[in-house]
């Protein structure tokens, strides 16, 4: 019987060099290397990449947290010291068989150390180059450091998250201008490459850590600027529709209920068995409830909280209403939707058995992304193979380079 091979990946014979640390540049490659590209990691000699040490660590011989071993799955790791002259030399050697470089160094550290668009372009006429800082490649602030809190903030996200009479929270997680940041990326970066094989002219992603967060504030942007209209924080709801918003049930779970137009609502007060309320002006269009939250969301709320969360889901979905309850991570495990969309998948740590992480996003039908292994457990656990085999070294000089600390 004929083996059937796995189908080719939409991004195999791509190689992307990933010289960034932390989060956005770094998930950027990642999503690459999910589809099929050659995904190169670069770390420091001796301690390796920062994101081996944020968050749990997976067990103290492991040699990275949790995020590391998702975040960097798909990656072959290298050392290299990009800050003597050694180090960057490696560098511009791989750049001339490098498609994608990535990194998120604050403007200018690159240049300082050789490795800037100025120095890599020529070596490969067409290559991309995906720069994530904190405020981008230009503008008053260009030099300012900044992580995804900070971009959150700045992107005008954090102001509206909470409620009016407390503190702005963070929205979600502090990373997920991060991973905002890191979709946005892949897109330039798909987009740009898309030009280079039509050009051979490769070209700079610049992308600020706020502006993909700016990106996605709805119609705050346009309705501030033709009314003057500031959107504020209201808690746990939507400035557009009412009723949106997380309701607490008897048994002391959240439920998620989404009425975007007066057809949904119509089919709430079906479920909620009111059709007193069908002919009540004061909640049978969209601006009316708006002008009436507080009396649309108090009902759902009396309704919700007379029952449990299984029983208030099941009239919701009966009659048709956009509604879930509100998952933890644990009812992510056992939601039977995730494992059917193997939304939740596993990969293999060597020596320490298996390690769950989420699956690959989008689903692609031709081409599927696909996990090949969890993040590298040592730094520079791929020098031979890369600097022998792509740069053709010999082992007594990848043994003089490691002595001499540049990998």
């Amino acid at each position: 019987m004929t083996a059937v091979s796995e189908p080719r990946q939409a991004l195999s014979g791509v190689t992307v060099l990933d010289l960034a640390t932390y989060l956005a540049a770094p998930v950027c490659a990642t999503l690459l290397g999910e589809f099929g590209a050659d995904v190169i990691k670069v770390e420091q000699p001796g301690v390796g990449d920062d994101l081996r040490r944020l968050g749990r660590p997976v067990a103290p011989s492991a040699g990275g947290s949790f995020w590391w071993f998702v975040e960097s799955r798909n990656k072959k790791s290298i050392t290299c010291n990009l800050r003597v002259p050694e180090g960057q030399a490696l560098i511009r050697r791989l750049v001339q068989g490098t498609h994608v470089v990535t990194e998120n160094f604050r403007p200018g550290t690159l240049e300082r150390w050789h490795l800037g668009w100025s120095e890599l372009a020529p070596l490969r006429p067409s290559l991309v180059m995906v720069r994530i800082s904190a405020f981008g490649q230009t503008g008053p602030n260009r030099e300012r450091p900044g992580f995804g809190r900070i971009a959150a903030a700045v992107g005008g996200l954090a102001y509206l998250a909470g409620y009016p009479d407390r503190a702005p929270v963070s929205p979600g997680t502090p990373t997920v201008p991060d991973y905002l940041a890191a979709v946005f990326g892949a897109v330039g970066a798909l987009v740009a490459l898309r030009h280079a094989e039509r050009t051979g002219e490769g070209q700079i992603v610049d992308l600020a850590l706020y502006e993909p967060v700016l990106r996605v504030l709805d119609d705050a942007v346009a309705v501030y600027g033709s009314t003057g209209l500031v959107r504020e924080r209201i808690g746990s709801g939507t400035e557009s529709a009412v009723p949106h918003n997380h309701y607490r049930t008897r048994d002391g779970r959240w439920i998620a209920i989404a009425c975007t137009n007066d057809r949904m609502f119509a089919r709430l007060l079906r479920a909620m068995d009111r059709p007193d309320l069908a002919g009540d002006a004061r909640v049978t269009t969209t601006p009316a409830r708006l002008g009436n939250r507080a009396l649309v969301d108090g009902l759902v709320a009396g309704w919700v909280g007379e029952r449990d969360a299984g029983e208030a889901l099941a009239a919701l979905e009966a009659a048709d209403v956009p509604s879930s309850l509100v998952a933890s991570v644990r009812d992510l495990f056992e939601d039977a939707h995730v494992r059917a969309r193997e939304n939740i998948v596993s990969a293999v740590l060597p020596l320490l058995g298996r390690i769950s992480m989420p699956g690959v996003v989008p689903r692609l039908t031709a081409t599927p992304g696909r996990i090949e292994s969890a993040g590298p457990s040592t730094p520079g656990e791929h020098n031979e193979e890369i600097y022998c085999g792509r740069l053709g070294l010999s082992a007594a000089e990848l043994t003089g380079l490691h002595e001499r600390g540049v990998i």
